[in-house]
Order: structure tokens, then sequence, then C-alpha cells
């Protein structure tokens, strides 16, 4: 069902999609949206290595986002890292990665509160400042769980 990638050379092993998918803070979550005309946003995300689901957060109010994916909830998602380059090289090596599944919109007070605490640690140790914007934020967040079903990287040099 879903396409092989042409230039085998440039694909990247599974460990390596779970390590970009793992340390990168933020990708392009695109939805099936409005007259089905695709619908991108960037998005922080947490992958969680026990389970393989990827998750994000957002807003319990109606939006073009959750909108969508009441309608159809598969999607793709895709994470592109910063990039290297050798000493005195224009040129970056960039490793993306990208990530096709179903989400599952979750409601679950303490579910919100595990998932916002381990994608916050992500950005900040300040267990503080996380225990607060969960206590502020918690209730008017809703959970997405990327339940992934095809995930494929590639590495490329831009030369």
């Amino acid at each position: 069902m879903f396409r092989e990638l042409k230039r085998k050379n440039k694909q990247i092993s599974d460990a390596e999609c779970i390590e970009v998918l793992t340390r990168e803070t933020r990708g392009v979550l695109s939805v099936i949206g409005d007259e089905g005309y695709p619908y991108g946003m960037p998005m922080n995300h947490f992958y969680d290595p026990t389970d393989g689901k990827i998750w994000f957060h957002c807003g319990k109010a109606s939006s073009h986002r959750t909108d969508a994916l009441r309608h159809d909830n598969r999607v793709s998602f895709c994470v592109t890292e910063q990039g290297e380059r050798a000493e005195g090289d224009w040129a970056y090596t960039v490793r993306s990665v990208i990530v096709f599944g179903k989400i599952e919109i979750i409601d679950d007070a303490e579910k919100i509160a595990d998932i916002a605490a381990r994608l916050s640690r992500k950005f900040t140790q300040d267990e503080s400042y996380i225990a607060e914007e969960i206590r502020k934020f918690a209730a008017g967040t809703l959970l997405l769980e990327l339940s992934p079903e095809h995930i494929c990287g590639k590495r490329v040099v831009e030369s």
C-alpha cells in the first residue's frame, strides 16, 4: 500500500528513523483537510520508544486540524533534522523521516499530563515550570496519538 523509496542508496535504517523522531522536536503534520485539500501544520512531537507511538497536543476547541481528523484520521508526518556539513563545505547532509498512520484523539486527563510532561522535557528540565504549565493548561488540551503504519527515511547531501 505504501510506496517504496526509489533511491535505495539514500534510505536510512529503521534505527536512524527512530533516532531522528526521538531527537528532533518538531515536524509537519499533514491531514486531509476541507474539500480534500492537504493541510499541513508544524507541530512539536514526542516519540514514545516503548510503543512506537508519536504524540502531539492541541487545544480542545474545534479547529481545522481536529475537524479534519474527526472526518478522516489518516495523516502523514514529516521530520527533518538540521543537518551537518563538513568543515569548509557549503552542502548539508540532512536526514528526513516520513511517517504514515492514523491518529486517535485522546481526552484523558492522566494521559494528557503524562505525555505533556514528557514532551516538555524535550525543551526544558525545569520540573516546576512543567508542572505549572500542566496545571494551567491540561484541562483545555487534547492529545493526538499517531499509530505509525509506515515509516521511511532518507539521507540527502544538498549539493
